[in-house]
């Protein structure tokens, strides 16, 4: 059956063909999952050569595990605290309660199962990034059609610092998540959508974001059919439970209800500062800023302001543009570290979506080549930010 390349939000009171004859059923996922590996295979090329350039004595397992891995693997290993942590000074640091629960709980049960802990990180890791290109082509498919979904899947796994799809980072996991509830919710799979959406709620704070999407394609499915609302309703209901009930209990174990909040400010100078410091970072850095990543950085915050504008203006599917709206207030609206801005807009799918869209639409060889391009840098990018810029990512 052909499939449709209209906005999913047209098709709504169309017959829904099942998900596996919308997606081209096991050759469609394969193709995802085999572009998904050139990417992958290309990128561990990179992190090879430019560290044999860097020439630290760090191994390429070593580099995919630095950084944020280090505190999930923490938690994994010995659990999360009772308590703030604070230095020989008395002033508060930050902790392993800052960290979402979902990926290291993977990581221990796997452990569990005979690898060591810094290898189930990994294998989770890679393992959820399998994943999210499964579920990435099934929700570009469902959305707009086949081409679609493998250029949103080649697009996203090649974006820039797209190299945390291969860290013990839980970005992998979230996209898989994310990108998954919502084709369940556009399928109305709603116990699905719902169990989805709370892990993804207890992956990463932006669950959050992801949460308000699935609720309104549950008010839009309630208008549709009130007869049983009860399914989107809950649903919804469920993911939207996710964030808050990790933050009280992080308070409840710290006798603090704003403890992780404190955490956070604390470890990683995160806050909500409603974007001031993100618009001091540009403006400093556009109009005085010497080094190139600071530079790269802030092109990359403003090609993905004009990204998502142009994907608004093609009016997609609601729930997925409320959640990228969200998400993006969330990561532009927050102080912390400039360079960790880009990994955090990497699940933010409505940025992708117009260059994923319009490749589909493009002649293949324009598409493949302007993909082909667009990888090299990403790929290159994110591996050089892990191997010779010396700061986390």
């Amino acid at each position: 059956m052909a499939v449709d390349e209209r906005p999913g939000a047209e098709q709504a009171e169309e017959r829904r063909p099942s998900l596996w004859e919308a997606a081209g059923a096991w050759r469609g996922v394969l193709t995802a999952v085999g572009i998904f590996a050139l990417t992958r295979v290309a990128q561990l090329l990179m992190l090879v050569w430019l560290g044999a350039a860097a020439d630290d004595g760090t191994s390429l397992r070593g580099r995919l595990l630095v950084w944020d891995a280090g505190w999930f693997l923490r938690v994994a290993v010995d659990g999360y605290p009772h308590a703030y942590t604070y230095d020989t000074h008395q002033v508060l640091q930050g902790n392993e309660l800052a960290f979402f629960p979902v990926y290291p709980m993977l990581i221990r049960g796997f452990a569990a199962v005979g690898f060591s802990a810094q290898t189930a990180a990994l294998v989770v890791a890679w393992t959820a990034s399998i994943a999210a290109a499964v579920a990435l082509h099934l929700l570009g498919t469902t959305l707009y059609g086949k081409r679609t979904g493998w250029a949103l899947v080649a697009i996203c796994c090649s974006a820039p610092v797209s190299v945390v799809l291969s860290m013990a980072y839980s970005e992998a996991l979230f996209l898989a998540l994310v990108a998954g509830m919502f084709t369940a919710a556009h399928r109305q799979v709603w116990w699905a959508a719902g169990l989805l959406g709370f892990a993804a709620a207890l992956t990463r704070p932006t669950g959050a974001a992801a949460a308000l999407g699935l609720a309104v394609a549950a008010i839009m499915a309630v208008r549709r059919n009130r007869a049983r609302a009860w399914q989107p309703l809950l649903a919804a209901g469920v993911a939207l439970a996710g964030v808050p009930l990790f933050l009280a209990w992080v308070g409840l174990r710290v006798g603090d209800w704003s403890a992780w909040f404190r955490i956070q400010t604390a470890g990683w100078g995160t806050s909500f500062d409603y974007g001031r410091s993100t618009w001091e970072f540009l403006d400093e850095t556009l109009s005085s800023g010497d080094g190139w990543i600071p530079m790269s950085v802030a092109l990359i915050l403003l090609a993905a302001l004009a990204a998502a504008g142009v994907g608004l203006a093609s009016k997609p599917w609601p729930p997925l543009a409320v959640y990228g709206v969200v998400a993006m207030v969330l990561v532009y609206g927050q102080a912390g570290f400039y360079h960790s801005k880009p990994r955090l807009l990497l699940p933010v799918m409505l940025t992708l979506l117009p260059a994923a869209v319009a490749a589909a639409r493009a002649r293949p060889r324009v598409a493949v080549l302007s993909i082909v391009a667009w990888a090299a840098f990403g790929l290159w990018y994110g591996a050089y930010m892990i191997t010779i810029w010396p700061y986390t990512l």
